[in-house]
């Protein structure tokens, strides 16, 4: 049989859908995907680029536009045309005179969706013209919400139903839209969204929230000059108007720029030849009292000042910096809606667009279905599972994703011998009668799951959280040597919170300087000590110490049985938007043996967010050369899944990483050539699905754990499908989306959904199915711990200016530590 991705049709470079799967348990399923109807038939529709000067924010621009198509509703369009923007409430220039601004049209080509409905059918390959189409159909039905409402990126939002968050936030509920291509029909994928504006009203009730005051009032306890440090990052370029000039005046907004040093009381200025403060100006000229002089002023413009008590926020501001910790619960909370309650909103979020009385749309006759499609689905079935033959329920079929340690013991139990505790708290927050108490019951926990445990009481120290952590954990690593007499193999960490900078300088003292495992425990976890949460840690213990905790039946997973075969999951890592000087960081990680239970990693630091893995070759040359150690044979077949990767960046990656591949195969040996598979995964995408029957839902009303979509809402030819592989723990569960881009082992659509789904039930640290693959799994914690490994994220623009050789700020795992599940 030709491999696939060697079809004569030259309608992909990617591969052609092989056909239908067949396994499973069919079902109906809703899907948040709405049918276009009726596409722009018989017309042309022109495109043209239009050009605004003097440049402006996209808001403005949408009004000089909306003022354009008003005065030329009966003209035809001309190359440059002025427009005067008429003075209006709002706006920032004051008693400035209005502003003429040109527009410069031109025509770019004209758009006939013929070609688009030959490439939805399958008989046109996707062209510059069809994507054109596609963009002109997101342009029609963008339009209009961006004109009533506030937009980000393909969402817009509106204040209803909105919710305040500590901190002087607040987050808006938002309506996705998208139109995407499917099998023979366009559609608008519609969900919801959510983003964190500041928080409009008093910016003197703001700031109380910033600093986590209760009262305006509290403020008057005193505030320090770093309290002014933080108010100040924090509105700087926040827009508010004033409240003490009536409504009119009122209207008019203002940016901040910065505090003023002093008080209202102390900050003065010149006016008519005299000089007064802000609190003097005030009382004199309005007969107002401030009732907070001693807080300082804003400064909108060089010598103007306004207090802050007659300021308020202006509503539909995005809040773009980073979340706190409360402020990300709350905003999950917001979020977190389960599936009835979410498909009820993206309806209501429907009737909101409205797509039928649209007039643009039926201007270029465009209609629109208001009723989710109605799709068909299979749930596949769940493996069987294997733990020890000793278990009283060793071999079994998880039901509905999830299962437990009950009378089992993990298939190969380790032997921990040499390892210590280390409480990062004092006596007094944590007594060694309580920590004992817990390393009891994981001992217990740990011999009754298979693990074995010579040392049942380690030496136990207390550690200042904010001290020497790598002189602590040294001091750790020589007692449990000390105690055992052997290399020391485990440091439990018992951490008071669950802030990231500790656990970040534990990983990285761990993993990169002493080179031993490392398991922290949360504290309010260890003062329950209960037997699940003990047995979750035995299974991370089990496996960090080259134990394996299940396998499925090689006759389930025949593909990486029969022949050896390597699984590759690898992802790359970006820093927060505003980190200029981080790295970005790309992960491999790939099976060591033929149960695909072990797994080793390599990672690579590189710059200007590139999302292609500059150093792919060397990297899969070292995981290579790892499983020939752990295996004694070469593998024959490599299956390749790749995260992070949005569909414009498929052929690049599809041209650069398998090509890289190629190159790591042939350096290790001239003429190695192993069959390649290579498999996009994506998370981030807006497709939800809605059981139609309840009895094809779980407990939260989620679809079924195995549940996977192929038809209609996917590629129109190409190999792509949806899998929901988990059970649903809270909020609406999303599926993963698999791309096949190449494919030179003739994978079937049974053949490699059925694999996908299996392998999602061998996640090593939990009993439960997970949404995505392990190997990508593993490669997404790996990357988040190499940040860990950056001397707790800091870098300077020296260490990164050398983009991938930038390695001096980065700390190397160990290799002892590299052949496990991190």
């Amino acid at each position: 049989m030709e491999p696939i991705s060697k079809a004569p049709s030259k309608l992909t470079d990617f591969v052609l859908r092989p056909g239908m799967g067949t396994l499973g348990r069919n079902i109906r399923v809703r899907s948040n995907f709405f049918e276009i109807t009726r596409l722009p038939a018989g017309m042309n529709i022109i495109h043209y680029d239009v050009t605004i000067t003097p440049d402006v924010p996209p808001i403005l621009n949408r009004k000089i536009f909306a003022e354009f198509e008003r005065i030329n509703l009966s003209r035809a369009l001309r190359n440059v045309r002025s427009v005067t923007l008429p003075e209006e409430n709002g706006n920032t220039y004051g008693r400035r005179p209005p502003k003429i601004f040109k527009l410069k049209i031109k025509k770019v080509g004209e758009i006939n969706y013929e070609e688009l409905t030959q490439f939805l059918e399958g008989k046109r390959q996707l062209t510059s013209n069809c994507l054109t189409a596609i963009m002109a159909l997101d342009v029609l039905i963008h339009h209009e919400p961006s004109m009533k409402f506030v937009t980000v990126g393909r969402s817009f939002f509106t204040p209803q139903d909105s919710q305040v968050l500590s901190g002087g936030a607040e987050v808006w509920q938002g309506y996705y839209q998208s139109a995407r291509p499917t099998q023979r029909k366009m559609m608008i994928n519609v969900d919801l969204s959510a983003t964190t504006f500041y928080e409009r009203g008093p910016l003197l009730q703001m700031i109380t929230k910033l600093l986590g005051r209760r009262t305006p009032d509290d403020l008057r306890r005193g505030v320090t000059s770093k309290d002014y440090q933080k108010v100040e990052r924090s509105i700087k370029n926040l827009k508010v108007r004033v409240t003490h000039r009536g409504e009119v005046i009122n209207k008019k907004s203002f940016k901040i720029s910065k505090l003023t040093p002093a008080s209202a009381d102390s900050t003065k200025f010149e006016i008519g030849g005299n000089t007064m403060s802000v609190s003097e100006y005030f009382q004199k000229t309005y007969n107002r009292r401030l009732g907070y002089s001693f807080l300082p002023c804003v400064v909108v413009k060089k010598n103007v000042f306004l207090p802050i008590e007659i300021c308020d926020v202006i509503e539909g501001q995005r809040h773009i910096r980073k979340l706190n910790e409360r402020q990300t619960a709350e905003m999950i909370k917001f979020t977190c809606q389960p599936p009835h309650d979410r498909a009820n909103r993206i309806r209501k979020g429907v009737d909101l667009l409205n797509y039928r009385a649209s007039e643009y749309l039926k201007q270029f006759g465009l209609t629109v279905s208001n009723d989710m499609i109605v799709l068909e689905a299979r749930v596949l079935s769940s493996p069987t599972l294997t733990y020890h033959p000793s278990s009283r329920d060793f071999s079994f079929q998880p039901r509905e994703g999830s299962w437990n340690l009950r009378d089992k013991k993990v298939a190969v139990g380790t032997t921990l011998g040499s390892w210590s505790v280390v409480c990062f708290g004092t006596e007094r927050d944590f007594s060694s009668q309580v920590i004992q108490t817990f390393i009891r019951q994981l001992v217990i926990t740990c011999t009754d799951t298979g693990i074995n445990v010579p040392n049942k009481t380690p030496p136990m120290m207390h550690a200042n959280p904010q001290g020497d952590i790598e002189g602590t954990l040294k001091q750790a690593w020589l007692r449990a040597g000390n105690a055992s007499k052997a290399q020391p193999q485990l440091i439990l960490c018992i951490l008071p919170n669950t802030g990231v900078p500790l656990y970040a300088e534990v990983k990285r003292v761990t993993d990169t300087i002493i080179g031993v495992a490392s398991q922290c425990c949360q504290s309010r976890h260890m003062i329950q000590a209960k037997k699940q949460y003990c047995a979750n840690i035995c299974l991370k213990i089990n496996v960090k110490l080259g134990g394996m905790n299940s396998f499925i039946s090689p006759t389930q997973v025949p593909f990486i049985t029969d022949r050896p075969t390597i699984l590759m999951g690898a992802d790359v890592s970006h820093p927060n938007p505003g980190e200029l000087n981080h790295p970005s960081i790309a992960a491999l990680c790939g099976s060591m043996d033929s149960r695909a239970s072990r797994y080793s990693a390599s990672i690579r630091v590189q710059s200007g967010r590139n999302d292609i893995i500059v150093d792919l070759s060397n990297m899969t040359k070292e995981l290579l050369k790892t499983f020939y150690q752990s295996c004694g044979r070469k593998p024959e077949r490599i299956l390749f899944y790749r995260d992070g990767v949005s569909e414009g960046q498929f052929s690049q990656v599809l041209k650069g990483e398998v090509e890289a591949l190629r190159v790591a195969c042939e350096s290790l040996e001239p003429g190695y050539k192993p069959n390649i598979t290579f498999v996009i995964v994506q998370k981030r995408h807006h497709t939800l699905f809605f059981p139609l029957d309840r009895r094809d839902a779980d407990r939260t009303g989620n679809c079924l754990p195995g549940t996977v979509v192929e038809s209609k809402i996917t590629h129109p030819f190409e190999f792509d499908f949806y899998l929901q592989s988990h059970p649903g723990l809270q909020g609406t569960s999303r599926s993963t989306h698999y791309h096949l881009l190449y494919d030179e082992n003739s994978f079937s659509a049974d053949g490699i959904q059925q694999l996908s789904n299996n392998l999602c039930y061998l996640y090593a640290r939990c009993t439960r199915a997970v949404s995505i693959v392990p190997p990508v799994y593993y490669a997404h914690i790996v990357c988040r711990r190499a940040r860990f490994h950056s001397r707790g994220e800091q870098w300077s623009d020296a260490e990164i200016s050398g983009g991938v050789g930038a390695a001096s700020a980065f700390g190397v795992v160990k290799p002892e530590l590299q052949r496990v599940c991190f």
